[in-house]
């Protein structure tokens, strides 16, 4: 028995790779969103992938439930164009083969040029959309400092190259423009962008006025909105993959998920089709396995190899922080910025809480000088908000609360001095040049 698998095995390979032999099933049911194959179950695997019709094409789609009676394929085009006895054939994996020509250029999930560049040039080596990432012990430490250009992150959240942070915020808050922000950030080989269920019209925006000089050596995946939920979820992965290239290229490379959240969703389109419970406001538990296993694979390269820096924005719906995926993602990433509703509606951008922000690799940023600075202003901005309902009512009197003088007195100029938009210049000292702000005062 042993044997006839392994030979099935070796006739499933040799199958999906020679134009002479192909396994084929047909399509006995259709839903909007997906179909149904018999006589392909027991060739099948999870994650393995089918072409619909003997032309191939686009028309492709993904295993994502096998039972005794078929298998069930979401396709990656909008819809399932599919009809009742039209022939579906097992198809390669979904793997890539980057290129430092890649640089500049626009794609979709499936690595295919949506600008008007002309065909990709392909590199030699095939890299898997589903790699796993480095083992942990031969990772690199992560130690080099970076500077953003973003003076409330360079001051309250350093990040080193090769950490993973998350930007957390509902809609309208300023999550995007923040991202293009850091998308101009210097010291970087290579940016990777993708851009997961975004407005279509947001797309050229982002491309030709938030990466600004980064341009040509960024690589931008795309899938809109009005894409299908497998395409939406293959972007994240796609870009990731683009990165991991780059990364062992020995590049310092910039990965900016917009948004992680749009992942999930679509994980959750395509889990509740393959027949998953809901278990958690409507998400799946696969949904909770593949958000870590798509964040880990950013971060330090093995010893001797490039890193990849992430920066990752969550979409929290109705505000709320404690939603189940924000909080996955708080708990894999190492750190989060929080953007909040109410500094926005102040004027104040970036609206950064920082008293619910942190970074966990501060501490290889900051010296003990600037630690003690960061932690003082963190007491006064705390002491200052805490107090504001008792100031309005008049119950404030100077001269009772040294420090409460010291917050009232010093905590407005620090605002306006953090306050920061994509048409001002990016920040190159943030400590100098608060002090500068607080000395013009005095």
């Amino acid at each position: 028995m042993q044997v006839l698998r392994q030979l099935g095995d070796s006739a499933t390979r040799v199958a999906a790779r020679s134009a002479m032999l192909r396994i084929s099933g047909t399509i006995t049911e259709v839903t909007p969103t997906s179909y149904r194959v018999n006589g392909l179950s027991r060739f099948l695997k999870l994650g393995d992938c089918v072409t619909l019709g003997r032309d191939g094409g686009r028309r492709h789609g993904e295993i994502v439930r096998i039972d005794r009676a078929g298998a069930t394929v979401k396709p990656y085009d909008s819809t399932a164009e599919a009809a009742l006895g039209a022939p579906v054939f097992l198809a390669e994996p979904v793997a890539f083969a980057p290129d430092p020509s890649w640089r500049g250029r626009v794609i979709n999930a499936l690595g295919e040029p949506v600008d008007d560049g002309g065909p990709l040039l392909f590199g030699p080596d095939l890299y898997s959309a589903e790699a796993e990432p480095p083992p942990a012990l031969s990772r690199a430490r992560v130690k080099k400092p970076l500077k953003t250009g973003v003076r409330i992150i360079d001051i309250f959240t350093p990040i080193c190259a090769g950490q993973r942070i998350g930007i957390f915020a509902g809609s309208g808050v300023g999550k995007s423009t923040l991202l293009g922000m850091l998308a101009g950030a210097k010291g970087f080989d290579t940016v990777v962008i993708g851009l997961v269920g975004e407005r279509g019209r947001e797309v050229r925006e982002f491309i030709e006025e938030s990466l600004g000089a980064n341009r040509p050596k960024a690589v931008t995946v795309v899938a809109t909105g009005d894409e299908s939920s497998m395409m939406r979820q293959m972007a994240p992965r796609t870009a990731t993959t683009i990165a991991e290239y780059f990364r062992d290229r020995g590049d310092s490379v910039l990965l900016m998920i917009d948004s992680v959240t749009r992942f999930a969703h679509a994980a959750r389109d395509v889990a509740l089709a393959a027949g998953e419970p809901a278990v958690a406001r409507g998400y799946a538990p696969s949904v909770f396995t593949s958000l870590p296993k798509l964040l880990e694979r950013a971060g330090p390269g093995a010893e001797g190899k490039g890193s990849i820096t992430g920066i990752f924005s969550v979409l929290v719906d109705g505000d709320d922080h404690n939603d189940p995926i924000a909080d996955c993602i708080r708990g894999t990433l190492d750190g989060h910025i929080v953007l909040d509703r109410a500094i926005g509606d102040a004027g104040r951008y970036p609206a950064i809480n920082v008293l619910a922000s942190i970074s966990r690799l501060s501490h290889q940023v900051w010296s003990p000088e600037e630690r003690n600075l960061v932690n003082r202003l963190r007491s006064m901005i705390s002491r200052f908000e805490e107090t504001r309902d008792l100031r309005l009512m008049g119950g404030f009197q100077q001269g009772a609360d040294a420090e409460l003088d010291q917050a009232v007195a010093l905590i407005p100029i620090i605002y306006e001095a953090m306050i920061q938009s994509p048409r001002t210049p990016a920040s190159t000292d943030a400590f100098r040049e608060l002090a500068e702000a607080l000395g013009k005062v005095r």
